[in-house]
């Protein structure tokens, strides 16, 4: 490993409400890594489940664990997490460090998870954010599942190069959501690279969009964000026919196109600037040019990393 490998330090914050059904498996799963953080500091975010206690578990013998308790709130909304991060991250930005992940409380990976990201970090100096793939109990697969591709980062676990993400303005707290996903795609905008790398993986154990909503609730939501963060329509068109070729079929694909339509017709506000939409947009017609060109010569192609598959 080179000395510059060796030098990237790295800290973690996690935003916690309600989280001791899980909580265990995260602390875990991160002191058992083969490169420690510099610092990880859990925030309670008014949890009342016996979140705290968990962590607290852990304080004495591990010093580099830090626990935030946030007071109760009776407003909730997505943009509670950015301020339950954002407390987090004060309290370390006098620490010299070099990438700061935001570790969702639900999740578990190897140990070797971290030094493999930081590794990618310290090859390129023109890496943003990174992080891996995601897989949900019944089989789901971000890697396998999803048109995200490979330069988006799922949200669960997303490490950022500590000056892109000062760069980029860290997370903005929007009512609406789209946190993770406008983090992401504004570190590309400003011309930083992003990178999921599928050679690792981490377990998110709370299935996506399905914490409070039945399936079909989590397509129409789904379809809600896709408008919020200026998708393109075309692109929404296709998507709604890729969701009719799985459960729950015809149903999910229609749930998903509605809850677009419904935020378009309802005149819902989207959190994000317009020079966000526009670059987004133009991402997703270049994505379809490349689906649709394999389709037509009659190829498969990686959804991942959008490549023809070679046979």
């Amino acid at each position: 490993m080179s000395q510059e490998e060796q030098a990237l330090s790295y800290v973690l914050i996690t935003p916690a409400r309600n989280e001791a059904r899980f909580i265990d498996g995260t602390i875990r799963s991160v002191i058992a890594q083969t490169r420690l953080p510099q610092m990880w500091v859990i925030v309670s975010d008014g949890s009342t489940d016996g979140t705290d206690e968990i962590v607290r578990n852990y304080l004495q013998e591990y010093p580099w664990i830090k626990l935030i308790r946030n007071p109760e709130s009776e407003e909730r909304n997505f943009a509670s997490k950015v301020f339950a991060f954002n407390a987090g991250y004060q309290s370390v930005r006098d620490l010299a460090f070099d990438v700061v992940g935001c570790l969702d409380a639900d999740t578990s990976f190897g140990e070797g998870y971290f030094a493999f990201l930081l590794d990618r970090f310290a090859s390129d100096p023109e890496l943003g954010c990174a992080g891996t793939p995601f897989v949900e109990e019944g089989g789901y697969s971000s890697a396998v599942d999803s048109f995200e591709g490979d330069k988006h980062v799922a949200g669960g676990c997303q490490l950022f190069r500590r000056t892109c993400f000062e760069e980029i303005g860290g997370y903005i707290p929007n009512p609406g959501g789209c946190i993770d996903w406008s983090a992401v795609v504004t570190a590309r905008m400003k011309g930083w690279k992003t990178r999921s790398f599928r050679e690792k993986h981490y377990f998110h154990h709370r299935s996506l969009g399905k914490a409070e909503s039945s399936s079909l609730g989590a397509a129409f939501d789904y379809g809600k964000k896709d408008y919020m963060m200026g998708g393109h329509p075309l692109w929404e068109s296709c998507r709604m026919v890729y969701r009719m070729g799985k459960k729950p079929y015809v149903l999910g694909g229609a749930s998903l196109m509605w809850g677009y339509l419904w935020a378009w017709m309802s005149g819902v506000r989207r959190p994000v600037p317009d020079e966000l939409v526009w670059f987004h947009r133009k991402e997703q017609m270049e994505k379809l040019k490349i689906i649709f060109s394999a389709y037509l010569r009659f190829k498969k192609i990686d959804k991942y990393t959008l490549t023809v598959k070679q046979r």
